[in-house]
């Protein structure tokens, strides 16, 4: 092989500068990659935020919550988790649903307000329960809220 020839292929006959160049070529790449992902993250959070505040519980997630609920009870169990949300989402980042506060559901805002006042008005009349917990504690701190219907016989 002739002075300054490389094959490409192996690194030993590579100079160190030529290595270096490679190296730098594929860290490059791999932010270009990494900055692609975060855009598209970036991008499907901000569409969730603005489902979230500005539209309405549809039709479609009803069917959704009905679905969980009888395969739930199916299953022979008396309690769904039927939605879940951050716990930012909360105007005081879910503190009072960590603390089971009497009036946590006035720290609801967007589709969790929505959620809880179907069940006011169509859930708690049939017999429900709703209750609300922390679901994940992401280094440490309350993450996500899930809402939780039950449908267990009263205690006699």
């Amino acid at each position: 092989m002739a002075k300054g020839e490389a094959t490409g292929t192996n690194p030993a006959a590579m100079s160190a500068e030529e290595l270096r160049k490679k190296a730098l070529e594929l860290k490059l790449a791999e932010m270009e990659r990494e900055d692609k992902i975060k855009s598209r993250e970036a991008k499907k959070h901000s569409e969730f935020v603005e489902d979230f505040f500005r539209k309405h519980i549809g039709d479609d997630e009803r069917a959704v919550i009905r679905r969980v609920v009888t395969k739930a009870a199916a299953d022979g169990k008396f309690e769904a988790m039927v939605y879940s949300f951050p716990s930012s989402f909360c105007t005081d980042s879910g503190r009072a649903i960590n603390n089971n506060l009497q009036g946590w559901q006035n720290t609801l805002q967007g589709k969790a307000k929505e959620v809880y006042e179907l069940f006011e008005t169509v859930g708690r009349p049939q017999g429900y329960t709703l209750k609300a917990v922390v679901i994940n504690y992401p280094g440490g701190m309350p993450g996500d809220i899930g809402f939780f219907l039950g449908w267990e016989p009263p205690l006699e």
